[in-house]
């Protein structure tokens, strides 16, 4: 940087030292609160629409339609009840993957009522039943 000596010359050098410090500033923030973010989030293994999933095949089926009757395999259940058997499912096969059909008409908190409940029961597969196009 190079200063004026009263001769009415210009400023030539720019200091980006503060620039600097309030970029690595927010860098700092953006990197304490992107786990708590994170964390907030739904995981979800969404099956894909254009391709066959060999793991679709044996999934369990958790359906809502657009009156509201919850089905597990067909079958009518209630919430609990559905927690209560996907629970009991688990306990002889772990790693079970499970889908999620909802009429699209449905409010999104209604669908995301049912996915609360398939995870209360502890799957950790579960794939939203789609389409293809």
């Amino acid at each position: 940087m190079q200063a004026d000596d009263g001769d009415g010359g210009a400023i030539t050098g720019i200091n980006v030292t503060p620039l600097v410090d309030v970029t690595l500033v927010v860098l700092i923030i953006f990197m304490a609160t992107a786990p708590m973010i994170a964390r907030r989030a739904i995981k979800l293994d969404l099956p894909k629409a254009a391709r066959h999933e060999p793991e679709a095949t044996d999934a369990l089926r958790v359906a809502l339609d657009g009156a509201r009757r919850l089905t597990l395999a067909g079958k009518p259940v209630t919430p609990e009840q559905l927690t209560r058997t996907l629970a009991a499912a688990l306990a002889s096969r772990p790693d079970l993957p499970v889908t999620v059909a909802a009429d699209k008409s449905l409010p999104y908190g209604e669908v995301t009522a049912v996915l609360d409940e398939v995870r209360a029961a502890g799957v950790r597969k579960v794939g939203l039943e789609v389409v293809r196009k």
